[in-house]
């Protein structure tokens, strides 16, 4: 497990690497200069804008730039950003809490009632129940969050009145609730299927028909047999959708004026703010490398037969 673990994490750093370097040609490939458009449309001296270019790094080349971006990560340094001259560490650590409640609610709900309506219509399979959930779960695949999002404020804020519109309070997870449903909408709808129909295909299985035989309880055959060798490809999906709902959420956050990573992202693109898309997607990119370790290593935990050299 230790040497599997070891050869993981340096499978890691190209894959950081890659991943880190390709936002940043991406993000300094756009049109514009972020330095000049400080000023708007006023007249400014040339030399001032060289000068803050040159305070900031930025004449350098572009591979010297990137090198001393990752020079400076390793010691926490995540840049500057240059409207504000704020450090971006201190931008995501404002922003980044907020999108991480909002994250892990959604998560939560996501896991709880994904996975309790997919092993309902998956022991259910073809009946009314589970053709109804499969209904449900395609309506909600089909519907955009962002229309989604304003008939949740209409129906639940206006006109009965049972939420707020917009979240006052983010630290509050009751104004976090509607939010965070709406994020989750999609990923509910995905686990929900992905759960039935490994329900459904496990329980035609030998094992579970070998399980019944020997008078199991269905309890025990249900909890300990059937889910465990059932949620492997749930809990594939789960270790991705989480990196998903901390970056994913620029449409949420923005209906219901939510001051978290993806409105910070947002703002920061249309300012070609680099350097603070930059360091929020590596922080992101830290998530998503860590959650799918997490997974490999619970495919182990799930199913006994899988054994990591």
């Amino acid at each position: 497990m230790g040497r599997y673990v070891a050869r993981r994490l340096l499978q890691m750093i190209p894959v950081f690497i890659g991943s880190t370097l390709l936002i940043f040609l991406m993000m300094y490939a756009l049109p514009g200069d972020p330095v000049r458009a400080m000023w708007g449309e006023q007249a400014v001296d040339e030399a001032q804008i060289a000068a803050l270019k040159h305070d900031l790094g930025l004449d350098l080349p572009l591979w010297h730039q990137y090198w001393n971006y990752l020079s400076g990560l390793f010691q926490g340094d995540f840049g500057t950003q240059i409207a504000s001259q704020r450090p971006v560490a201190d931008i995501i650590e404002q922003a980044f809490p907020v999108t991480v409640r909002l994250a892990l609610f959604a998560f939560v709900f996501t896991v709880v009632a994904g996975i309790s309506l997919g092993v309902i219509a998956g022991l259910r399979a073809e009946r009314w129940l589970d053709k109804g959930l499969l209904f449900v779960t395609l309506l909600l695949i089909s519907v955009p969050s962002f229309v989604l999002g304003y008939v949740a404020q209409f129906v639940f804020a206006f006109q009965l009145d049972w939420l707020t519109p917009t979240v006052q309070d983010s630290e509050n997870f009751g104004d976090l609730t509607m939010p965070a449903l709406v994020l989750a909408s999609l990923s509910l709808a995905y686990v929900t299927r992905l759960t039935r129909t490994s329900i459904a295909e496990n329980m035609r299985a030998d094992y579970i028909r070998t399980a019944v035989a020997k008078g199991l309880p269905r309890r025990r055959v249900v909890g300990v047999h059937l889910l465990r060798n059932s949620l492997i490809p749930v809990v594939t999906f789960l270790g991705t959708d989480l990196g998903t709902l901390l970056g994913g959420a620029v449409v949420t956050e923005g209906i219901f004026n939510i001051q978290g990573v993806g409105f910070t992202v947002f703002e920061a693109i249309n300012r070609r703010e680099g350097s603070t898309v930059v360091g929020i997607v590596t922080l992101l990119v830290i998530v998503y490398l860590c959650a799918s370790l997490i997974v490999d290593l619970l495919y182990a935990v799930l199913d006994p037969r899988i054994r990591y050299a």
